[in-house]
């Protein structure tokens, strides 16, 4: 059985998926984009601030499903530039700060919804 996941107060879907997925104990959360839930707005700053937002975005539906960063897994970061690779992980570094941080995969890509240079997604445990 699977269940949807929103945030009530996370960024909405820019499409036709879920948010999250809760499924035999473990929460899939779908690709993050910096897109500010507040104002509806893509962060074009830095790649600093564009990680940073799209780090938040995924730790609020995470709160929303009863999980956390803390309880993550495995996450997949999509640079549009991998020479913003080290600049990413500064701030990724910040945000999983435990003694085992999620397993991890990084990839350039050609292009990301919305133009934005990082998009991440997230398995975690419940």
């Amino acid at each position: 059985m699977k269940e949807r996941i929103e945030a009530e107060k996370g960024a909405p879907p820019v499409g036709p998926y879920s948010p999250a997925i809760r499924a035999q104990g473990l929460i899939f959360v779908s690709g993050q984009i910096p897109l500010n839930p507040q104002t509806g707005e893509i962060v074009r700053d830095s790649i600093q601030d564009q990680v940073r937002q799209t780090l938040e975005n995924l730790k609020t539906i995470l709160e929303a499903a009863g999980s956390s960063l803390d309880k993550a897994v495995k996450c997949t970061v999509f640079l549009a530039d991998l020479q913003d690779f080290e600049a990413m992980n500064e701030v990724y570094a910040g945000y999983f700060t435990g003694k085992a941080p999620p397993a991890r995969s990084t990839v350039q890509v050609a292009r990301l919804p919305k133009g934005v240079d990082v998009e991440i997604d997230v398995i975690a445990l419940e």
